[in-house]
């Protein structure tokens, strides 16, 4: 592991000083030593990270693609560092967080009240809103989103966990239009809708190794799953919920679980911050506490709040 780490944090410095005489100003080096440093990693790794001229210096595919990695590699160091520091530093400042409205109100924001109270000098800024944010113009030092984070070199991600989705109706609803017992059986059925961005988000299940996606047709579309959960125990038809909401609703027998058998789609969830060098402490303490606490946060939630995911 150590041989493996060898010589990222040299790269990374090259390319964010834009050029080996730069990175070797930075970093108190020679550019003789940090032109060999490279030279070892290219060897080692057995392909060529940069194009080389007199005059300038750019990264090949294969550095583009190994900086991206290299990059995450680094953060996850910088975090380990961070959860041992954790019981000897105290954070100070403010923390400005973005976060889905419903899964944020009883998964994350429990969790950072819990982290300001361990440090009475950390301010916290909480925003609940599912649209797409600017981090940078607005900001924010963290966002925390469900699904699969965004391919940019401008963003960092740490994955904090996963959650998996349910398929529910109400007894009465399933009294009446009776209980699918099969994917093919849903077209009968009256599904409410959950609307991101404006498009009707599909329901999934694996089969034989293959996604199946049904979009749900009925005659309710919401873009707000609290909203979706109240309809469904009102018996308007098929809810496709996430599991830490819909629990607590099928423990008390407001809701069934339908086509239980099958394997649902689970979405990862995941911290989001501007990628620096540096990250600051508050942030990188926040990220880690929320890794180590979310799912059992999430396996936990026993009320629902309001709005959507």
């Amino acid at each position: 592991m150590a041989n493996s780490l060898n010589g990222l944090d040299l790269f990374a410095s090259v390319v964010e000083a834009g050029s080996f005489a730069q990175a070797a100003e930075r970093l108190h080096l020679t550019r003789s030593a940090v032109g060999k440093g490279i030279a070892r990693l290219e060897q080692r790794l057995g392909v060529q990270l940069f194009h080389r001229t007199t005059r300038s210096q750019s990264l090949t595919e294969e550095g583009a693609l190994f900086h991206r990695h290299c990059l995450r590699a680094l953060e996850e160091v910088r975090l380990g560092e961070a959860a041992l520091a954790s019981n000897k530093l105290t954070l100070n400042g403010s923390l400005k967080v973005s976060m889905p409205v419903l899964f944020g109100q009883l998964c994350v924001a429990p969790l950072l009240l819990e982290l300001a109270q361990a440090h009475p000098g950390l301010a916290l800024s909480l925003s609940f809103s599912d649209r797409k944010v600017d981090l940078v113009e607005e900001g924010l030092d963290l966002v925390i989103r469900n699904g699969e984070p965004p391919d940019s070199l401008d963003l960092a991600a740490h994955r904090l966990g996963e959650h998996g989705m349910t398929l529910c109706a109400a007894p009465s609803y399933l009294a009446e239009r009776g209980e699918p017992m099969m994917l093919a059986d849903l077209a009968e059925h009256e599904g409410i809708a959950y609307l991101r961005q404006g498009r009707v988000l599909a329901w999934q299940w694996q089969l034989d190794g293959q996604w199946q996606s049904v979009r749900p047709t009925g005659r309710l579309q919401f873009d707000d799953l609290h909203a979706i959960t109240q309809a469904a125990i009102a018996g308007f038809g098929l809810a496709w919920l996430p599991s830490w909401l819909a629990r607590p609703h099928l423990e008390r027998g407001e809701l069934c679980e339908v086509l239980g058998s099958l394997k649902g789609r689970r979405y990862p969830i995941n911290a989001l911050w501007p990628h620096s060098p540096h990250l600051p402490l508050k942030t990188r303490m926040a990220i880690d506490w929320l890794a180590s606490r979310l799912p059992a946060r999430l396996a936990s939630v026993a009320g629902v709040g309001s709005h959507d995911q």
